[in-house]
């Protein structure tokens, strides 16, 4: 069941091929969970050069993934739109691991949880499984700016 589709994806967030890495949210536990899929396919421009040999998804968009979710997530909380008036910054990464390989062919359940928010500065955990196997899992620190 999708609760958000690519379209409603790009109403909140201000990102835009080839960036935008979320494909649809299937779950929305409000102000407290949400559940985005993303459908890794061999098309995708990164796995001409990661690598030809052998195509891997790059860990460092995996985390992307997870501030995109989580990015989500805040902007359901705070009701915000993407308008060019919200802006979303990465602020840290903490706790990354990787323990599986993503390829094409793969999808990711991408779930972001809200931990906490203290002056501007929101904190959400995330993970990445494919197939019930955890890929990724990290905690990602982010600022949400409205633009004037």
């Amino acid at each position: 069941m999708t609760i958000l589709d690519i379209n409603r994806i790009k109403e909140v967030l201000p990102h835009r091929y080839p960036f935008l890495l979320i494909d649809r949210v299937v779950e929305v536990e409000p102000g407290v969970s949400l559940t985005a899929i993303k459908n890794v396919t061999a098309n995708e421009a990164f796995f001409q050069g990661h690598f030809d040999h052998k195509p891997v998804f790059p860990g460092v968009l995996m985390i992307e993934c997870i501030a995109q979710a989580s990015a989500v997530l805040a902007s359901l909380i705070l009701g915000a739109q993407a308008d060019g008036k919200n802006l979303y910054l990465f602020a840290g990464v903490d706790k990354a691991r990787f323990r599986r390989v993503v390829e094409p062919g793969d999808q990711m359940k991408i779930v972001a949880r809200f931990v906490a928010r203290k002056k501007g500065l929101w904190r959400c955990r995330g993970e990445i499984c494919v197939n019930n196997e955890i890929a990724c899992s990290s905690d990602v620190l982010f600022t949400h700016r409205e633009l004037r």
